[in-house]
């Protein structure tokens, strides 16, 4: 009976880390990119710097920055909406409209400073040195992740870690089993593994 209940335990004792087995991991990445490819066509979001020229018309042209409400405003123009969109889209919206004032106007917008929207950004929390979010780049790791935000902190539980990513196939979150220890302390090259816009890092602090 009594070996009955210790087993009946057993589960409840064990540490909350030997339950991240059940997660599968994603396949490793290498440290440099054997190819570097172009990432998804960027998509403005709050607080981007933009650059908004037209052609024969300085006095139109400014640089802007996108306000927290996703809206810009520009000489002729008040309140486009840019969030959302790529530059080539708000050009032609920035076009329409100032097609009402000049004849065939001819506008680029070109983004100086990049913030993203929150699917474009790797957010990176939990017992690490500076919690962030970054913009993603193409050909982005884990590993250049932990870079920007300084590493994990004495308490970090850093293969208990976990990444949180959306599918965007079959609409649901998908989480992942991350060994950040094994990469950042260990060098081990097969805890690389490639980032996606919009994940999420979380790194647990240890219980001991």
């Amino acid at each position: 009976m009594r070996l009955f209940f210790a087993l009946a335990l057993l589960p409840l004792l064990l540490p909350t880390g030997c339950t991240t087995g059940a997660r599968p991991e994603l396949p490793p990445a290498s440290y440099v990119a054997t190819q570097e490819a172009p990432g998804e066509e960027y998509v403005i979001g709050p607080l981007d710097q933009l650059n908004i020229f037209v052609w024969r018309n300085p006095e139109l042209s400014a640089k802007v920055q996108v306000r927290p409400d996703g809206r810009i405003t520009t000489p002729l123009i008040n309140d486009m909406p840019a969030v959302g969109k790529t530059p080539a889209m708000l050009a032609d919206d920035m076009k329409l409209a100032l097609g009402e004032y000049i004849k065939d106007p001819i506008v680029s917008v070109i983004v100086e400073n990049f913030a993203g929207t929150f699917s474009q950004q790797v957010r990176i929390v939990g017992a690490t040195e500076k919690p962030a979010a970054i913009p993603y780049r193409a050909n982005m790791t884990v590993l250049d992740a932990m870079i920007a935000v300084g590493g994990l902190n004495e308490y970090a539980a850093g293969n208990r870690a976990r990444l949180i990513r959306y599918d965007r196939a079959t609409g649901k979150q998908r989480e992942y089993a991350l060994r950040l220890s094994s990469l950042l302390k260990n060098g081990d090259s097969r805890a690389n593994v490639r980032l996606q816009p919009g994940d999420v890092i979380i790194i647990p602090e240890s219980m001991f």
